[in-house]
């Protein structure tokens, strides 16, 4: 996921960097590709948002495995609180983040936004434009995949279709399928997720649990010491790779707000040149949007 989070950072970035190559002047977009884009740009930022807060969220279930862990180490009554804390961590991770119900609906909305108004006809304009298709076209795919990733449910997984016409179609048909198969064939043999690091640690879990549930016999001494280091390796690897995502969901948040910036910089910069007295009325209402 971290891996995948990089690459939109990477294509977002540079996009970026080819509407700045391009020179292409503001004047020359249609201005409902603006405000589409603009549009399209927030809701990205709100799941953006509805994603970290579910990093978040996974991050602080660490806490209760930290603290089961800890009271391993102690008498029979410390295993009783060792188990409540690992019931609290199960309770945690099965709960449901009610800031990622909007994803889907957001998803939605930026799938049928995926063609968009065209740039005035120039041979910069296309260029753009066809940069731009493949770059919304990944972050849908991936973002969508985010979204079913932490629901826990493959029930609103789609397959995106895209233009037959783009030199990478094919390619992205093909690694599209092999995402979707393997992630339907996750849920449908019962995984309660699709983060392959989260499932390992709740499988070191439910082997731990029934160890410690009346308290341990001396001869399972060496088979607990085992269940809990291995608990505790899978745990800090969790721990670390929410961490590394977390910062890259923040990058990416921030490679968005960036662009939304200095497109509207660039809108205040044309406005001004072309007819000064609109500012106030033109750019500033697209800033609302």
């Amino acid at each position: 996921m971290k891996q995948a989070i990089s690459t939109l950072c990477a294509v977002h970035t540079d996009v970026k960097t080819l509407i700045t190559d391009l020179e292409l002047p503001v004047s020359d977009w249609d201005e409902k590709w603006i405000g589409v884009y603009l549009d399209n740009s927030l809701r990205m930022l709100d799941m953006c948002v509805a994603y970290s807060s579910e990093i978040s969220r996974l991050s602080q279930g660490h806490l209760y495995l930290q603290c089961g862990l800890h009271k391993l180490d102690g008498s029979s009554t410390q295993f009783m609180k060792a188990r409540s804390s690992l019931d609290g961590w199960k309770q945690h991770i099965n709960a449901k983040n009610h800031r990622l119900e909007n994803c889907f609906a957001i998803l939605d909305s930026l799938t049928e936004s995926l063609n968009l108004p065209k740039i005035k006809n120039s041979a910069k304009g296309k260029v753009l434009m066809h940069a731009m298709y493949g770059v919304r076209v990944a972050t849908v795919f991936i973002c969508s995949i985010f979204a079913v990733a932490f629901s826990g449910s493959a029930a609103k997984l789609k397959d995106l279709q895209v233009r037959e016409t783009c030199l990478w179609t094919e390619a992205f048909v093909d690694v599209r399928d092999f995402i979707s198969q393997e992630i339907r064939s996750i849920y449908s043999s019962g995984r309660i997720t699709a983060l392959k690091e989260l499932e390992v640690v709740d499988t070191s879990v439910k082997k731990l649990y029934p160890l410690i549930q009346n308290g341990v016999d001396p001869n399972e001494a060496e088979q607990l010491h085992l269940l809990t280091s291995n608990l505790t390796e899978k745990a800090e690897k969790l721990s670390g790779g929410l961490d590394l995502l977390a910062k890259e969901a923040d990058r990416f948040f921030h490679i968005l707000l960036t662009g939304r910036d200095s497109l509207l910089c660039n809108l205040r910069i044309d406005s001004t040149v072309s007819n000064p007295a609109e500012v106030n009325n033109n750019v500033e209402r697209k800033e609302v949007r």
